[in-house]
């Protein structure tokens, strides 16, 4: 069939009018190169369910894919002896979010499902807790988190409220490509809109777990907090969960406190991306923040200033490992692969169980065992777990309001959260982290990089002897290399989002002294320097 033959065929079965003029005026207009563009193949379903940008095609997020997948998830539910359970749909603000959500409803109940919708845009978080608060088989959520504003996307959880891990991915790609044209798909009008119950239940279950009465009330009431939503939809549930945990309401940056899909502050709606908090930081700047937070548009990840000074993820993560810790939480801490030593190290210290994951919250949320559950897990990518039993997932909010108990804290007697930071590298080492990431246009470059590394990895690095070990060999399987050595660690992976290769950097320095913290955070700026040049030969850069 010819690239037009095929097009056709696809507007013919696709059941949204306008999707299917997009592609009938691209076939009129012969304009093969968009074409090509729009049926290069179908987005990928991947451990995290599909992502892409909004346009008509299998390539891209529409009504015609959201059918299909809707009813490939349903067939693999179904298959797997859950014929007739109960699914549960949220979504954010993004652009055709309530559609996909409102088609994802049709297609499932239309397939025998007991599907409930989340009544408005709510978080990721309410989600993955609403998948078991309503004992649910599965769980569905559109988002696309902290992509560009082009992009939407639809994560799947399963019946314990985490993101599914394979086979279960291949399997219900599967599932989708066995469904015949999208218009012929049943559907239904009998699914159910929730009312605000669900919200309000996640948000009393996050303030039982953290249990904010530790802190005295006049130290919560106390705390300055700058918040920004990132346009996104975390601000209502977000200050329902502080009011709730006794903190004065968080100052908002204003431009952003309201859901916008065009993220018309930011180049990216990322806090991890240049730019992203500078109003959040002026705004703490301003009020005399003690801290301020940013959360990203479906309020699954959050990000930490203080001081005037981004902390990264490795350091929140120290930190509230550190806080939970203190106050003796005892289980399993978890960190993936790619975050750094601090946690493993302040777990060691506690004699409580450390485990390293693959990266994605889909392996840190099963970490834990039956005797010893995961009670705090965190990736460097600024995702969060304080409260495992309420979300199986990372969670923003959660984090947010655990961020701020600690400065309450901290507060009360005369520090920061800096100041803690200063704290933990006196007593383990200054753990210094970063990255060096290559974006390349053709795929195959990424390959080739692995490729040479693998072949021929370094021996030294920093000038100590390092060890090479390919953790595809390892269980489950990794397309990473790790160099590990006395003081230094690199690992190396492709970006399983973006055209990117990454390169986690970590060196350890030790502390001398309150006078030494100084000299070892410019050391351990230097030396990852150092790393990222030498990496950059290893890797033909």
């Amino acid at each position: 069939m010819s690239l037009l033959e095929t097009a056709r065929a696809w507007a013919d079965a696709d059941p949204h009018d306008g999707d299917r003029e997009e592609i009938e005026a691209l076939i009129e207009a012969e304009n093969r190169t968009e074409l090509e563009r729009r049926f290069a193949g179908p987005l990928t379903f991947g451990t995290a369910g599909l992502r892409g940008p909004l346009r008509a095609g299998p390539a891209g997020m529409n009504a015609a894919v959201v059918t299909r997948a809707a009813a490939g998830l349903g067939r693999w539910l179904a298959d797997a002896g859950h014929a007739g359970g109960s699914v549960v749909i949220g979504f954010d603000a993004r652009r055709r979010s309530d559609e996909f959500a409102r088609v994802s409803a049709a297609v499932l109940a239309g397939a025998g499902f007991a599907v409930q919708v989340l009544p408005r845009p709510l978080p990721t978080p309410v989600l993955s807790f609403a998948v078991r608060h309503l004992g649910c088989v599965a769980g569905v959520m559109v988002t696309a988190s902290h992509n560009p504003p082009d992009d939407n996307g639809y994560k799947v959880y399963l019946g314990d409220g985490a993101q599914l891990v394979p086979p279960a991915d291949r399997e219900i790609e599967a599932a989708i490509a066995a469904v015949g044209p999208a218009r012929e798909v049943p559907t239904s009008d009998d699914w159910l809109t929730l009312g605000d119950d669900v919200e309000a239940d996640y948000v009393a279950a996050v303030v039982r777990a953290l249990e904010p009465d530790r802190v005295p009330a006049a130290d919560r009431a106390a705390l300055t907090v700058a918040y920004t939503a990132m346009h996104g939809v975390g601000a209502a549930t977000t200050r329902s969960v502080f009011a709730a945990a006794g903190f004065a309401p968080p100052v908002s940056v204003p431009e952003q406190e309201e859901p916008d899909p065009a993220f018309p502050t930011v180049t990216f709606p990322n806090p991890e991306e240049p730019g992203a908090v500078d109003l959040l930081t002026a705004l703490a700047d301003r009020v005399g923040a003690d801290v301020a937070i940013a959360e990203d548009p479906d309020a699954d990840r959050c990000s930490v200033v203080c001081g005037g000074r981004q902390l990264t993820g490795d350091e929140v993560g120290g930190l509230l490992g550190d806080w939970l810790l203190r106050r003796g939480v005892r289980g399993t801490y978890a960190a993936s692969l790619v975050s750094g030593s601090l946690l493993h190290t302040l777990a060691e210290a506690h004699g409580v169980r450390f485990a390293e994951t693959p990266t994605g919250f889909k392996w840190i949320v099963r970490a834990g065992s039956d005797d010893e559950p995961l009670v705090f897990g965190y990736e460097e990518a600024l995702g969060y777990a304080v409260a495992p039993e309420v979300v199986r997932d990372k969670d923003g909010m959660s984090a947010a309001a655990a961020v701020a108990l600690l400065a309450a804290e901290l507060k009360a007697s005369g520090r920061t959260l800096t100041d803690r930071l200063d704290e933990l590298a006196l007593e383990h080492g200054l753990f210094a982290t970063g990255q060096l990431s290559v974006r390349v246009e053709d795929l195959s470059r990424i390959g080739a990089m692995m490729a040479r590394l693998r072949s021929a990895p370094p021996s030294r690095l920093l000038g100590r002897e390092v060890t090479a070990s390919d953790l595809l060999d390892e269980t489950p399987a990794v397309d990473a290399v790790r160099l590990l050595g006395d003081g230094v660690r690199v690992i190396v992976r492709p970006s399983g989002t973006e055209p990117k290769l990454k390169a986690y950097l970590e060196t350890v320095m030790p502390v001398h002294g309150d006078a030494g913290i100084t000299a070892a955070r410019v050391r351990g700026a230097e030396e990852l320097d150092r790393l990222r040049a030498e990496m950059s030969t290893t890797l033909g850069l």
